[in-house]
């Protein structure tokens, strides 16, 4: 009898698959509906006359289908990167990855970014120019004026969104850096998180602002924060490829009529410039003859392979950048292992890259994966300044560092105890042949990189250059183009703004095809410039290691460049061609106008205080925040700005028998921030300014277990930024000792450390009590305040 109702239940299973199978779906393919509108509308369900459902018809499933053969798109985008970051391009460092793609495919020589982080990522995704998403700079520098507010708006859809909204399964990793600053909270709102409808992902796995400690990130899985695995060797760059392989894997598996759309954007080469040392161990003594020479080197074999044109020029450096051989010997030793530690996270970057490939290879899916490979959101970064840095923190709060210092951390440069950034000298030597770096929107070492585009079924060229002008704007409508979609012209129920960007598919099979990227505007922090039809009209305004512009924006001195013939923008033709100089001048004005451009903008550090420039700030108006146990991951921009100001901090603990060990409340981490918590029974309160030095106030008297109050006073000495207080500590209201903390950091504690209660995420404020788990307060913390005096 049992198997006879195993064989009924069989039949009655097989007869259900044939009649799934033989169900017909409703599916939206292109050209069957109008979809310039998003998302594309259900049919109305029918009406039924039946009683019985035994006797009526399903409607068949509602199924929106990519267009037949839409390829699937793998968009890599390295950090900091400049035009010889490649070996493809002439530069020092093997890519072998890089190099590949390139030679499968075709490769761009005048493709350009913004020149900064987070206005390029949303022009790339967007297709719109920077201005257009209100990134005319970082996030973290947005203003109250349209154009600089870092919050993109639902008019500017970007094409992840688009895709997914026409069959696409979308997937990101690494670093975002779009979202709001004042967002960055679990409070919300997420419509702008990368998984939100403004970001376009069903998957995100990485970190939302414009660095992180690559040994201990600060990551979330959608919008959920990620503890970090008790790991001595885990590096984020293994974790986010892991996961972006694993993903796409599992994608292919359950959905292989679905195509895919992965974003992968590692925050490598950005500083803090981390790699394991092994790495580091193959570049040994490849820097020796510095920076002067090897751009002689790169600019040779530049014109060898024909990456720069004959006759292209090696252009000077900019006055700050000391010559080779005027260096001293220490500057020498600790300038040489600072290009190494960065040529390793080069080769490391571009050999985890080479494993995402591998993964779509062995998926079988590489003929019809459309590639870009944009290696660089900007020129390399300058940011280390003449010396470069143990810790970039120091570089945002105006704090010089010496080569002495330095040297005695050489040894341990790219491990987990420093956050480094290397000699402006190399940013230079990386952007060869060009005079400028990141941040010069003016300058083509600030804009232009590496680009190369594979994808077999569509692009029958193979390892060949191509000269047209094309800017990161130019992919989206490119994405659109190969997977035969239409731009659409309202995205959840917002009308768009119309992609500023063309198409580069024109360019794929035709080395020789006109441009049709025929003009563009530059803009970032004042440098400006304006491109159209082989000229360039352009000014520099301040230099990345300049904290304050040359000469106001009105007395900027304009230069003029033939680009067709003078590829490194070396001979100045502004005095010969007044009147082309006029034009473009004029030209820049009247784009300014229209993309939101103006006004300019070109104040740096004080913007990142969002108080001086009308930013959102949750704690705007507030002077106290109230919170218990348990909340942590709260970043420096959606906490109260105790930097400059008076505080107290008053805890309410309990106290076990034993004393009570670890963190009450901690902000920031080993490079800089500060820290309420106990020592064995004793409250202490200790300053970590930048990594460089540590204060220490501790109480006088033990606490009794039980319930305790905790206050500590800081009174800012006053007379400017960056001073010294004095700190007093009290036990239930009565004083318990005092100390000094003779400085303070006056703009920024950490990129992406956060405030935490009961614990110190990420690397320790503190040493000796540490951080994570090993951190965590083993009483209890009812109530903790932070009060500021201003």
């Amino acid at each position: 009898m049992k198997n006879l109702i195993k064989f009924i239940a069989l039949l009655f299973v097989l007869a259900c698959f044939q009649s799934c199978d033989q169900k017909p779906v409703t599916e939206v393919k292109s050209g069957e509906t109008d979809r310039t509108i998003l998302p594309l509308k259900a049919p109305p369900p029918p009406l039924y006359t039946e009683l019985d459902v035994r006797n009526a018809t399903p409607p068949p499933p509602f199924d929106v289908k990519a267009p037949e053969e839409a390829p699937n798109v793998l968009l890599v985008l390295i950090d900091d990167l400049g035009f010889a970051g490649t070996s493809k391009f002439g530069g020092p460092v093997n890519t072998p990855t890089f190099d590949r793609i390139a030679s499968e495919g075709v490769y761009y020589n005048n493709f350009h970014t913004t020149s900064v982080c987070s206005p390029t990522r949303a022009a790339l995704k967007s297709g719109r120019n920077h201005h257009q998403n209100n990134m005319g700079s970082i996030i973290e520098t947005g203003t109250a004026f349209p154009g600089n507010t870092g919050s993109i708006p639902q008019s500017v859809a970007p094409v992840a969104e688009m895709l997914r909204l026409n069959g696409y399964n979308t997937a990101a990793f690494g670093k975002w850096h779009e979202l709001a600053a004042w967002e960055a909270n679990m409070a919300g709102p997420f419509t702008r998180w990368p998984t939100g409808p403004n970001g376009g992902f069903e998957k995100f796995y990485g970190f939302l602002g414009g660095e992180t400690n690559q040994w201990a990130p600060f990551i979330y899985d959608g919008t959920t924060p990620v503890a970090l695995p008790e790991d001595p060797d885990y590096h984020f760059l293994d974790d986010m490829t892991d996961q972006a392989v694993a993903w796409m894997k599992f994608q292919n598996a359950m959905r292989p009529d679905k195509p895919f759309f992965v974003y992968y954007a590692p925050g490598a080469t950005h500083a803090p410039h981390h790699v394991p040392e092994a790495w580091i161990e193959k570049h040994k003594g490849q820097f020796d003859q510095g920076w002067d020479r090897m751009r002689e080197e790169i600019l040779a074999r530049q014109l060898e392979i024909g990456i720069s044109p004959e006759g292209t020029q090696l252009t000077e450096k900019p006055s700050a950048i000391p010559n080779w051989d005027d260096l001293s010997e220490d500057e020498e030793t600790l300038f040489k292992h600072q290009a190494e530690v960065f040529a390793a996270y080069i080769d490391y970057t571009d050999h985890h890259v080479g494993r995402l490939v591998e993964a779509v290879e062995e998926m079988g899916e590489l003929d019809n994966t459309l590639i870009f490979f944009v290696y660089g959101d900007n020129g390399t970064s300058a940011e280390g300044g003449r010396n470069g840095m143990f810790s970039e923190m120091t570089y945002f709060n105006g704090v010089q560092e010496k080569v002495e210092d330095m040297l005695k951390k050489m040894d341990k440069w790219g491990s987990p105890e420093t956050y480094p950034h290397m000699a402006a000298g190399w940013a230079v030597m990386f952007d060869t042949p060009y005079k400028w770096t990141k941040q010069m929107g003016s300058d083509y070492g600030g804009t232009k990189v590496g680009m190369a585009i594979h994808w077999p079924k569509g692009i029958k060229a193979k390892g060949e250059l191509r000269n047209q002008f094309h800017h990161v704007i130019d992919v989206a409508p490119t994405i659109l183009e190969a997977a035969g979609l239409p731009e659409p012209v309202e995205v959840n129920s917002v009308k768009q703004v119309p992609m500023a960007g063309t198409s580069m598919l024109y360019s794929f099979n035709d080395a020789n095809a006109p441009d049709q990227h025929t003009q563009q505007y530059f803009e970032m922090f004042g440098n400006r410039a304006m491109y159209k039809d082989g000229w360039l009209a352009r000014t520099i305004h301040r230099a990345p290691w300049e904290m304050q512009p040359r000469r106001p924006l009105a007395e900027d001195i304009w230069e003029l460049y033939n680009v067709n013939e003078d590829f490194s923008l070396s001979n100045d033709l502004s005095q010969e061609h007044p009147d082309k100089l006029k034009a473009l001048q004029d030209l820049f004005m009247t784009e300014g106008e229209k993309y939101n451009v103006l006004p300019i903008d070109d104040r740096l550090m004080e913007r990142i205080i969002a108080e001086n420039v009308g930013r959102p700030d949750p704690m705007e108006g507030r002077t106290s925040i109230t919170l218990a146990e348990g909340m942590t991951g709260m970043t420096e921009n959606t906490f109260l700005n105790i930097k400059n100001k008076s505080l107290t901090i008053t805890a309410e603990v309990g106290i076990p028998e034993d004393g009570g060990h670890g963190i009450i409340i901690a902000q920031g981490g080993r490079f800089g921030g500060w820290a309420l918590y106990m020592d064995k029974g004793i409250p202490c309160y200790d300053y970590n300014f930048l990594g460089m030095q540590q204060f220490t106030i501790s109480s006088d008297k033990r606490l009794p277990a039980g319930k305790s109050t905790i206050r500590f006073e800081f009174d800012y000495d006053g007379g400017g930024v960056a001073k010294g207080g004095t700190g007093t500590f009290y036990i239930n209201d009565e004083k318990a000792g005092e100390g000094r903390i003779e400085r303070t950091q006056p703009r920024i504690f950490s990129a992406d450390e956060t405030a935490d209660v009961g614990i110190d995420l990420a690397t320790p404020v503190v040493e000796v009590i540490g951080a994570e788990e090993e951190s965590r307060f083993t009483g209890s913390i009812p109530m903790v305040s932070v009060e500021i005096k201003n």
